[in-house]
């Protein structure tokens, strides 16, 4: 069975100050990775108070980023993630300052959880078979492109990543032998920007 195309928000500004806050953040990231929780769930995992995830469920609830779901019984609340990804434009926040200063925050965030992960993928990747450490690595290109060509690249790039997620390729390497029983959850970035001063 096909899976389904993935759900993606597109925050407006509204949307923008409501995520850009660290706990609102990590609670979005959380269901999304880790499926439906109740807030008390929630709090134990991120180190925090009930109240205050409650709270800030209901801000992000507020924005379309999470729903209750229908598991919850009498005043017991389940939440999951209302969709796979979110994103937005810069136009999306212009003109607003508040939602300028939230898109910059959610970028820097997002940069700061990257080398976070990636470090702690660095602390770890001798232990895990050479299969894993031959792939999972990094690399970076310079291309020169105008704005247009390097939106029309990173559609691309989605379209690729739509094609994995819905329908992975089989390996044609002998050697491997169930390729779904050696399969993780693989992040993968990507960040597209001109260089600027000396690094041109």
């Amino acid at each position: 069975m096909d899976t389904p195309p993935a759900t993606i928000l597109r925050l407006d500004p509204r949307g923008l100050k409501v995520l850009a806050h660290p706990l609102r953040s990590r609670l979005l990231t959380a269901l999304r990775e880790h499926g439906p929780a109740t807030a008390t769930a929630l709090a134990g995992r991120l180190g925090t108070n009930t109240g205050a995830t409650s709270y800030h469920l209901r801000k992000l609830a507020s924005v379309g980023l999470v729903e209750e779901t229908d598991d919850g019984r009498g005043r017991e609340r389940w939440w999951k993630a209302a969709t796979e990804m979110h994103g937005w434009q810069q136009r999306d926040a212009a003109g607003d300052p508040d939602a300028e200063a939230a898109s910059d925050w959610l970028r820097r965030h997002y940069l700061s959880l990257f080398v976070e992960r990636y470090g702690r993928w660095l602390d770890a990747h001798a232990s895990w078979p050479l299969a894993w450490q031959d792939v999972a690595g990094s690399s970076d290109y310079a291309l020169r492109l105008s704005p247009t060509a390097l939106a029309a690249f990173e559609a691309d790039v989605e379209a690729l990543f739509l094609r994995y997620r819905n329908d992975p390729p089989e390996t044609n390497d002998p050697q491997e032998t169930d390729d779904a029983a050696d399969s993780e959850v693989v992040q993968v970035y990507l960040y597209a920007f001109p260089l600027l001063g000396e690094d041109r």
